[in-house]
């Protein structure tokens, strides 16, 4: 057995047992296999098992290693977890089949307008700054309700919340908000949770967890 399919069956397992102890037996937590940066031929082992949810950063990256594949199996769902630029968005909801870096009301106009003409209509994250960081892109929380309201009427398929935790800080307090702003818009999914956190993450009610260097190992 391929050295990723273990450590993609080793979380598994990890992930079943931690739902079991907190009780939530019902729930699942879907995982992206992260594989930007990756050749394909270090990914091909896991679709080859069965694991269909990969995780990008880059659309010219996306579109260069997954188009050929993805024309040939369509259970391939792509996640753009990168931020998106408005002028690749054309390009994006050709390829991606989840936004998780929605961010800005240009961003919402640009990909409404996209998904009218190509009839395409990617489910969608609004990226949350949870930690209020003047680097990373996000929607403050305090104005996640007008944001999704405007994303609404532009009829966007606004599926949950994304975040990422500012680094070398204990996340929970993080997962404890998001968690807050989930039940706010009664929004069923929450993107949050990588290699460091994801069993914390799940702990917080996490449904898509982003995980990379613990499945594919470090990158170069």
């Amino acid at each position: 057995m391929h050295k990723t399919v273990q450590n993609l069956i080793n979380i598994k397992n990890l992930v079943k047992s931690k739902l079991s102890d907190l009780n939530k037996i019902d729930s699942s937590a879907k995982i992206v296999a992260v594989s930007k940066t990756f050749k394909i031929e270090h990914i091909l082992p896991l679709i080859e098992y069965g694991h269909n949810d990969y995780g990008e950063n880059k659309v010219q990256e996306a579109i260069d290693k997954w188009t050929e594949i993805k024309s040939k199996n369509d259970q391939i769902k792509l996640h753009l977890i990168g931020k998106l630029q408005t002028n690749k968005v054309k390009l994006a909801i050709k390829i991606f089949d989840y936004i998780h870096s929605l961010d800005n009301q240009k961003l919402a106009k640009k990909i409404s307008d996209e998904q009218k003409n190509y009839k395409i209509k990617p489910k969608i994250f609004i990226q949350i700054n949870i930690g209020n960081e003047m680097q990373k892109g996000g929607i403050k929380p305090n104005e996640l309700v007008d944001f999704y309201n405007y994303c609404k009427e532009l009829n966007l398929n606004i599926i949950g919340l994304m975040c990422l935790p500012p680094l070398n800080e204990d996340s929970e307090i993080y997962f404890l908000r998001m968690n807050y702003l989930k039940k706010k818009i009664n929004f069923k999914e929450l993107s949050m949770g990588m290699s460091s956190d994801y069993l914390e993450a799940i702990k917080h009610n996490a449904t898509y967890l982003r995980i990379g260097s613990k499945i594919f190992g470090a990158r170069d």
